[in-house]
């Protein structure tokens, strides 16, 4: 299978170029953009489609931390029950937001337009479908993801890196400060107090020192994805599939804790049948290596379908390309949305060999020329490798 690595570096830099922070004009733009490519790629029914989205993660997770913090103080003075409501209340807005559930703190916030993009190939008649997912949109920056930090950890602590399969539990501190604070005014402990009411307030300047950054260009995370579906409906219009639907959606506000999804979800899923769809979520393929996650989760890891991540070390071995397993993810992707929405689903992303961790993450040097586009060719080949396995049968029955 061949393809055209030249237009998807082409499709990359112009996109680069648009600042597109989660739920904007910018991110607009980019969807319009990417829906007339695939409409000129011959997809059919392709459509924009305007969502519902605060357009942050910051703003919840900075207010929910500061309160915390606030009701530490007030414990540590005196007034536990009021440490103990606010812990107890930011620790359960947390848990919504960062779980890939409800963000039902985000209904006090204000919210804005975000917009995903929607195309449909391969056959239309086909029972079984297969759904690619990419985002559009792009992240803030934050000295939290500077890169010097895991270059620090590479050089140091090869032993520990090299043992590793986790990425770091970056948001566990985060929760952990409010239920410290909780804990501690609701048991009088004054260090567990103190212990948390000082982590969350590092957590509150940490998304202050986020929000207050610009957005980046994002070419490896996630144009790299949103490239893919349009090499793999550039493959689906030369090389027809029978047995098999295929939509090809490009999200927004995924950097914002996968809103763009969520619209997603509340729309189509009740038309697609959990015993006849998968998922493939594809983020952050123009690093070094090729990975199919074993799984992620920001607080609870979960398990992507065994079956799912084999066919795609299959095709990849297959087709004679690099893919590597057994790496977990501390942090949230879309696929994150479609496996707690009870369908099988594989992500399937990049890392760099030494670090294990996408090239230039959040970072103002996630630039154009900073994409291996070789490897954003390879995902692409291994979609439509795993596209013509699931259209010849390859999927599990339903039980």
């Amino acid at each position: 299978m061949s393809v055209d690595v030249a237009r998807l570096e082409a499709a990359i830099r112009h996109l680069a170029s648009i600042s597109r922070p989660s739920a904007s004009a910018g991110e607009r733009e980019a969807a319009e953009w990417l829906a007339a490519e695939l409409r000129t790629a011959g997809c059919r029914e392709v459509r924009v489609e305007e969502e519902r989205a605060h357009g942050t993660y910051w703003w919840p997770l900075g207010l929910l931390t500061g309160l915390a913090a606030l009701g530490g103080l007030a414990a540590l003075r005196g007034r536990r029950m009021v440490g103990l409501a606010a812990g107890a209340f930011a620790a359960a807005g947390i848990a919504g937001d960062i779980g890939g559930g409800s963000l039902w703190f985000r209904r006090f916030l204000p919210h804005r337009s975000t917009w995903n993009v929607v195309a449909e190939a391969g056959d239309p008649d086909a029972r079984d479908t297969v759904v690619f997912v990419g985002h559009h949109d792009a992240a803030h920056a934050g000295l939290v993801f500077h890169p010097a930090i895991p270059r620090f950890i590479a050089d140091h602590f090869p032993a520990l890196l090299e043992r590793s399969d986790t990425t770091a539990p970056v948001m566990f501190p985060v929760f952990a400060g409010p239920v410290a604070v909780a804990l501690g005014s609701a048991l009088g402990l004054r260090r567990t107090l103190r212990a948390g009411t000082l982590l969350a307030a590092a957590s509150a300047a940490s998304f202050a020192d986020i929000g207050a950054r610009a957005v980046v260009p994002g070419a490896n995370d996630n144009l790299t994805g949103s490239a893919t579906m349009l090499g793999l409906a550039h493959a689906l219009a030369e090389r027809p599939v029978e047995g098999v639907r295929v939509l090809l959606v490009s999200t927004g506000s995924e950097e914002s804790f996968m809103e763009g999804m969520h619209g997603f979800a509340r729309r189509h899923f009740p038309a697609l049948p959990t015993a006849h769809t998968r998922f493939v979520c594809v983020d952050t393929v123009g690093s070094e290596q090729l990975i199919v996650l074993e799984s992620e989760g920001m607080l609870v890891m979960r398990p992507y379908p065994e079956w799912f991540k084999a066919l795609l070390e299959e095709c990849a071995e297959t087709e004679g390309i690099e893919l590597r397993r057994g790496l977990k993810f501390r942090n949230a992707t879309d696929g994150l949305i479609s496996l707690r929405g009870g369908y099988d689903t594989v992500m399937i992303g990049s890392v760099n060999r030494d670090t294990k961790l996408p090239a230039n993450y959040h970072w103002p040097t996630d630039t154009a020329d900073n994409v291996l586009f070789e490897t954003v060719g390879d995902a692409v080949r291994l979609c439509e490798a795993v596209t013509r396995r699931l259209a010849a049968g390859a999927a599990p029955a339903p039980a």
